[in-house]
């Protein structure tokens, strides 16, 4: 039986089969006195033809909707907060009639091969959720979405957390709790805190010297003015369909949100030895088609691409151009291409060996028809399509 296996290394992928997908949620912790927390939550919605988006109100909290923002354009939407009867009328048929939900009027409906973008701004009031015992304060929540973030009051030290997590101090010193979950039951998360007897002090911002091992870094001695990203909140998404190994080759997508303003192209280097093949590209926040260039030496260089030392005679880059990021807008693209790579996808007696570093935190493969897995060096949930 020919059977395709799909390996997710690190985090997860909907495969835009879902009415959602991107989901990531910042939680802020406010006066402890108040029980209340601020509630960020980022997520895509991707059902074709959808003009209303509907976020579940959880029960047992008190909540205020602050705002919703469109985060291809950075303008608000127009919100209600309805019963399950009336978010059914609109396209929720899972809506439970003693739920209040959040319901969102999009400004254009899902284009198909698209998604739509979206902030949700809100507060909760919980004390099961958000209170203190003595000196401590604790934050105890079920948390289903896969990815989060959990930022403490300001001048509150960590002094305890039950899930592996990233720890990070904020440019204001607040200290924030990030993970990916790679389970398939919510986290039980619990937090706990107290009160710093001293004031923080925000270490001054220095260069960083965070030079990869093996890339000429002095591995004696420590790295000063380290950075490092939070991987939760990373928005790249990276997607592989193996082909058959004879052919050294692989299609693969890449998802990627552009914030700075003015840029107007993504430079993708090809990796030496590697040769791309067939790229396309498109505008997932509209559906629509981006112009791509595959350009090789100095041809790089003639349209005012600088992809730095990885320059030379032979470099090859995969340009997709597309409008100029206007100020307080964002831009999501969907980048295609073929790879064909004999040195990293090979057939060693009989076995297939795909042998690839990942810099990302959202990586899918999808192994060729006929194919089965032995091995795999990565920590990954794997299921068959």
């Amino acid at each position: 039986m020919k059977k395709i296996l799909l390996l997710l290394f690190f985090a997860y992928s909907y495969w835009g089969f879902a009415q959602t997908t991107d989901d990531y949620t910042r939680y802020e912790l406010l006066d402890p006195a108040t029980n209340s927390f601020r509630i960020l939550y980022e997520v895509s919605a991707t059902t074709p033809g959808a003009t209303w988006f509907h976020n579940t109100l959880r029960q047992g909290s008190e909540h205020k909707v602050d705002r919703v923002i469109d985060m291809a354009s950075g303008k608000p939407l127009v919100w209600s907060v309805v019963n399950g009867e009336e978010a059914r009328k609109n396209g929720l048929a899972s809506a439970d009639k003693n739920t209040e939900y959040l319901q969102i009027k999009l400004q254009h409906a899902v284009a198909k091969n698209s998604e739509y973008r979206l902030l949700i701004d809100k507060t909760y009031t919980d004390t099961k959720s958000f209170f203190t015992e003595g000196d401590k304060i604790i934050f105890d929540r079920s948390l289903g979405i896969k990815r989060n973030s959990v930022v403490l009051p300001q001048g509150y030290e960590l002094t305890a957390c039950n899930y592996p997590s990233q720890i990070m101090m904020e440019a204001d010193g607040r200290l924030k709790i990030s993970f990916v979950n790679r389970g398939p039951d919510a986290v039980p998360l619990h937090l706990e805190g107290r009160k710093l007897s001293r004031p923080v002090v925000i270490p001054a911002s220095t260069k960083s010297e965070n030079v990869p091992p093996g890339e000429g870094r002095d591995k004696s001695k420590v790295r000063t003015g380290f950075n490092f990203p939070e991987r939760a909140y990373q928005t790249r998404e990276i997607v592989y369909f193996l082909q058959q190994p004879e052919t050294h080759s692989f299609r693969l997508y890449h998802d990627y949100t552009e914030t700075e303003p003015g840029i107007k192209n993504y430079v993708n280097v090809v990796r030496a030895g590697s040769k791309a093949s067939n790229p396309s590209a498109l505008n997932l926040d509209t559906g629509q088609p981006l112009k791509v260039e595959t350009l090789v030496g100095n041809a790089i260089k003639e349209k005012g691409i600088d992809i730095g030392s990885d320059f030379s005679p032979t470099s090859e880059a995969i340009v997709i151009w597309f409008d100029p990021v206007k100020q307080g807008s964002t831009t999501r693209i969907r980048i295609e291409e073929t790879y064909t790579d004999p040195n990293r996808y090979v057939i060693v007696n009989d076995e297939l060996i795909w042998d690839r570093a990942f810099g990302r935190v959202h990586n899918t493969l999808v192994l060729p028809d006929g194919w089965w897995l032995t091995a795999n060096a990565i920590p990954a949930t794997v299921f068959l399509k």
